[in-house]
């Protein structure tokens, strides 16, 4: 039911990922292209790792689980970053979220993970639902940072120009 993605589910990820954007009522900010997930998940540095859940019967991709490492100054160990968790319409109440996160924790505790993170749209209550099931902490006492666009390029710009080498990641 649960199996690592392939290159071969770049298309059927992207169409996900598509599907998941028209749910959350962003769309239009969706704009990765197949080319740039090929290279994300199965180029030489991978930036992300993907799960893909299908239906047993059919083969048919039904969710999928996109997801990075990230670090913890605190625990000083690796983390997950769980960026999508999607299951499409018809299939929810099948399991296959609960087998998606299921295999997430399984990584991570192959892994040695102390945490496994993510965030949940305020107004999206049967995901909230579905994670208080889990037994999932909220953290209320965070907000969500973001810098993008004109202001992260005014910003930027500020910097001289000799900062030295920086990692490519």
């Amino acid at each position: 039911m649960i199996r690592a993605a392939t290159v071969e589910d770049v298309a059927e990820i992207r169409a996900m990922i598509r599907e998941l954007a028209e749910y959350e009522r962003a769309v239009e900010q969706a704009r990765a292209t197949e080319e740039q997930l090929r290279e994300a998940l199965f180029g030489e540095h991978p930036a992300a790792f993907a799960l893909i859940a299908e239906d047993d019967e059919t083969g048919e991709a039904v969710g999928y689980a996109l997801w990075f490492p990230r670090f913890s100054t605190w625990t000083g160990t690796r983390g997950m970053h769980l960026e999508d968790l999607y299951v499409r319409p018809y299939a929810r109440g099948g399991g296959y979220g609960k087998a998606l996160i299921a295999s997430l924790a399984a990584v991570c505790e192959r892994h040695g993970y102390e945490r496994f993170e993510w965030w949940v749209l305020a107004w999206n209550e049967p995901a909230i639902d579905f994670y208080k099931s889990l037994g999932v902490e909220f953290l209320d006492e965070w907000t969500v940072c973001r810098l993008s666009g004109e202001p992260l390029r005014e910003l930027a710009a500020q910097v001289p120009a000799d900062l030295g080498q920086t990692p490519a990641l």
